[in-house]
């Protein structure tokens, strides 16, 4: 079977696809990174699958959706651990499931719910990135990698200006010291990434808005 697979948000490189698009091929999509973000048309997808430990839960379960008509397309044998008809006829319960990440899961879905769904997520998202992505273009010692109209609102990728290249250990320390963690590139592409998961606040954004402009007050 032909089919489309796509990885919506790239957190390596701080890229995301924010439309569900048309295609003459069934779409699976790897929504690890960017679900419970924005409403999605399902139905545009054969199968959204991810792990939970981004937007949804804890480290140790994942998820997939997926349409009725795309099981049973598989010609070869494979494992039962990978096949997905085999996880629906067992429940989920081919083997012991993680209990623990899978409640975390149902309470986090608990709590988006209550702060007004995927709307909500989705407003709170924008109105971060957008606070972030203007610090840094603003910013004479910071600039962003990602082109505009690509931009991911969840891992927001920068790197210093070439004239400030050596100072990028020396503003990790200085975000470290003000409890900012995490915050060095992925180690294939450096620089910096904030990811801004929706677990982040709006106060945290403003503490790493607020670093650059004081590592920029000492050094430009």
């Amino acid at each position: 079977m032909d089919y489309l697979h796509l990885t919506s948000n790239n957190t390596i490189y701080g890229t995301e696809l924010r439309k569900d698009i048309d295609s003459p091929v069934p779409v699976i999509c790897d929504m690890s990174s960017d679900i419970m973000t924005r409403p999605i048309d399902v139905s545009k997808y054969a199968m959204i699958y991810g792990g939970a430990q981004k937007n949804v839960g804890a480290a140790g379960v994942t998820f997939a959706i997926i349409k009725k008509d795309a099981l049973g397309k598989v010609s070869r044998k494979i494992p039962a651990i990978l096949s997905l008809q085999e996880y629906i006829d067992k429940e989920s319960m081919q083997n012991t499931p993680p209990v623990f990440a899978i409640y975390v899961m149902n309470q986090v879905l608990r709590w988006i719910k209550a702060e007004g769904g995927v709307k909500e997520m989705q407003r709170r998202a924008e109105q971060k990135a957008a606070a972030l992505y203007a610090e840094i273009d603003r910013n004479a010692i910071f600039r962003g990698t990602a082109d505009s109209e690509d931009r991911s609102l969840m891992n927001i990728c920068f790197v210093l200006n070439d004239k400030y290249a050596d100072l990028e250990a020396e503003f990790v320390a200085f975000c470290k010291e003000r409890n900012i963690i995490g915050i060095k590139g992925h180690r294939l592409v450096g620089g910096f990434r904030a990811s801004v998961y929706n677990a982040c606040t709006m106060e945290d954004v403003q503490a790493l808005i607020d670093a650059m402009q004081e590592f920029e007050k000492l050094h430009a």
